[in-house]
């Protein structure tokens, strides 16, 4: 076993394109000198961002090579096929400082060049495309079968400088082409389940703004679409005095929510100091699911008049945004601005341990994942003895709980002024995650 998978390994990074790497960087030292600075200047550009993609290249190589490795070793160590190459995602992720999410799609997108499209991994060698441009490649061949995803690649042959001078767009249309030529029925199928994938989401903006974003099947965008283009040309010839774009806001948020100003009942969780609410102090407050939100928006937002735990109603966000606000007072430890702790000897974390946990985390702990809370879980488990504290809790998303039961990870909590988690993974790297600062709070340097 062993011996195989050596040779697997081998062959693999045997593969990797170091001569192109090399090429790329005899260039950057050729003889050949451009006659003005400018020249010169553009120049090296040109041949940093051939590294840059030979580079890509070189990495995607380099991630077939450890999924192999990693394969044969869980494979030696008795883990079953269905659970061999949990986590090798993630540990891509961490190596590349990237997401999980985003460590997973590096990984597949490494196997499909090295294994189905060889011309486009060339082309990526050879930096005529980039990582982002291979990606577009790959994701508009992934519903055809491994020999027509292979077929297209080779008529198209990138590596030959097809693309040269190609938008992203011009690329897509022509992949597209070429995929619909080599097999209908699987891009019509594809075009058919894409709307099981509709989705709604929320990001941040700048200025306390979010883009709230829904994918459709374009029959129904179009229908919502034109409703609130309707609904904003029948105000704006009424007399309303709103922009247009700001009438079709405004009435989107009204017919989801049912009122006009959005706020019926929802738990909005700002996070400030006393100074920031009472005083009128600049420091920044958090919003819980959008991030730092300024002082005086905040103050705005909640009023600062407290009556027994309660601020009273607030009419100056817009019309008719009269809500009620309540004040729930959070201690923090001297110094370190880190939450203070409470115990439980439950198997699960209490309700209130579970919001202090959310307010302290704010995202998923896991380094680079800025994915949304889902799971509050021991940090050591429950059946290793770990204990329902606050130290021993951690907020983390769905994937990165799963990932961390997985064999050859382990996290422990450690003592510091911050929360602070450590983490290794089964090559033996390790990664702390501190919890993020309060607002007010101001990290000491040592």
């Amino acid at each position: 076993m062993k011996q195989i998978r050596d040779g697997q390994v081998r062959a693999a990074v045997s593969a990797v394109p170091l001569p192109a790497l090399s090429r790329v960087l005899a260039q950057a030292g050729s003889s050949v000198q451009p006659s003005t600075v400018s020249g010169d200047l553009i120049g090296q550009l040109r041949v940093l961002e051939e590294m840059k993609s030979a580079i890509s290249g070189l990495q995607a190589q380099i991630a077939v090579a450890f999924d192999l490795a990693q394969r044969a070793e869980q494979a030696e160590a008795g883990v079953p096929a269905a659970e061999r190459g949990k986590g090798v995602g993630a540990q891509v992720a961490l190596a590349r400082r990237e997401s999980p999410n985003r460590g997973s799609r590096l990984l597949g997108l490494a196997k499909a060049l090295a294994t189905e499209m060889p011309h486009t991994l060339a082309a990526l060698n050879k930096g005529l495309l980039n990582e982002w441009r291979a990606t577009l490649l790959v994701k508009e061949t992934a519903c055809l079968s491994v020999e027509d995803r292979a077929a297209v690649d080779e008529e198209l042959a990138p590596d030959a400088g097809t693309f040269e001078g190609f938008g992203d767009r011009a690329l897509v249309a022509a992949v597209k082409a070429a995929a619909y030529r080599r097999d209908p029925r699987s891009v019509a199928q594809r075009a058919s389940h894409a709307a099981s994938e509709r989705t709604v989401s929320l990001r941040p903006a700048p200025d306390t703004m979010t883009y709230l974003t829904a994918l459709l099947p374009v029959a129904q965008g179009v229908a919502v679409y034109a409703a609130l283009t309707r609904s904003a040309d029948a105000a704006r010839s009424s007399g309303d005095p709103r922009g247009r774009g700001q009438v079709m806001a405004d009435t989107l948020v009204e017919r989801v929510t049912g009122t006009r100003a959005g706020f019926t009942g929802i738990n909005l969780d700002l996070v400030m100091t006393d100074r920031t609410l009472f005083q009128g102090d600049s420091e920044p407050a958090r919003l819980q699911g959008y991030g730092i939100v300024p002082a005086e928006w905040a103050r705005t937002l909640i009023g600062a008049e407290e009556t027994h735990g309660r601020a009273g109603t607030n009419a100056a966000i817009g019309p008719g945004q009269d809500f009620a606000v309540w004040v729930r007072r959070l201690y923090t430890a001297p110094g370190s601005g880190e939450l203070l702790a409470m115990d439980s000897k439950a198997r699960l974390f209490p309700h209130r341990h579970r919001r202090f946990i959310q307010t302290r985390d704010h995202t998923c702990r896991t380094p680079y994942c800025d994915a949304p809370i889902r799971h509050i879980d021991h940090i050591v488990p429950w059946h290793s003895g770990g204990t329902t504290t606050l130290d021993n809790a951690a907020g983390l998303c769905e994937a990165c709980n799963h990932t961390k039961e997985n064999p050859g990870w382990n996290a422990t909590p450690l003592p510091a002024e911050t929360h602070t988690l450590h983490i290794s993974t089964p090559t033996g790297h390790t990664y702390h995650s501190k919890a993020p600062p309060l607002p007010g709070h101001r990290p000491s340097r040592t």
